[in-house]
């Protein structure tokens, strides 16, 4: 099992200060091989710490081929940081998307500000059970198409085929990009602001 846990930041990222007074939560879901790991790991500001093992025979019936060559998977979450401002400090969890571990959803959802929820428009079915989830939790969420390569159907038809409604942001992103990656998490904190009828700032401190 990879590990990455160390409080060191990449290169070219900002160090957290060390507390901080409000901690927000946003869970990252979506199903098998949507992008999760890769968002969470474009856009913390620690190296991740993730929890992927080599795919298995438990893994029998998801076609890995058709996850861009993906040969690994989530067993449990993954885990990043994002300093909001001086006071605040956003955590990512990024859920995993294999259903035989769908059991953890409910429990990361707890606390959770909000969601994003990645989506493959190659196997958007995938992202109905996540959407589910989060309307029975009451949990605030946004929807961003992941671009690993051209989009093969418009915004509206992703829109209409998720069935979501117009007050639900949906956005495009390409999850290997951390430029993509924090465009989605502003669209999200925008989208929170608005259903709390309040300006919110979203101070970025990634550079």
């Amino acid at each position: 099992m990879a590990s990455n846990g160390s409080d060191a930041p990449p290169t070219g990222r900002t160090p957290l200060r060390a507390t901080a007074d409000n901690a927000l939560k946003i869970v990252v879901v979506g199903g098998f091989g949507v992008g999760k790991t890769t968002l969470v790991g474009s856009v913390s500001e620690i190296r991740p710490l993730n929890t992927e093992e080599v795919m298995t025979r438990a893994g029998e019936g998801i076609d890995p081929a058709g996850s861009w060559g993906k040969r690994s998977t989530t067993v449990a979450f993954d885990f990043g940081r994002i300093t909001l401002s001086e006071r605040q400090v956003l955590y990512l969890f990024g859920a995993p998307g294999q259903e035989r571990f769908w059991f953890l959803w409910d429990r990361l959802f707890s606390g959770a500000l909000g969601a994003v929820v990645l989506v493959d428009t190659r196997r958007l079915e995938d992202s109905w059970y996540a959407i589910d989830r989060l309307e029975h939790h009451g949990t605030p969420f946004i929807v961003a198409r992941n671009n690993f390569g051209e989009p093969g159907h418009t915004l509206e038809q992703v829109r209409e085929a998720l069935d979501l409604p117009p007050e639900v942001p949906l956005v495009d992103c390409d999850a290997r990009d951390r430029e993509s990656g924090k465009r989605v998490l502003i669209e999200l904190v925008h989208h929170l602001a608005a259903l709390a009828g309040a300006p919110l700032t979203y101070e970025e401190s990634t550079q």
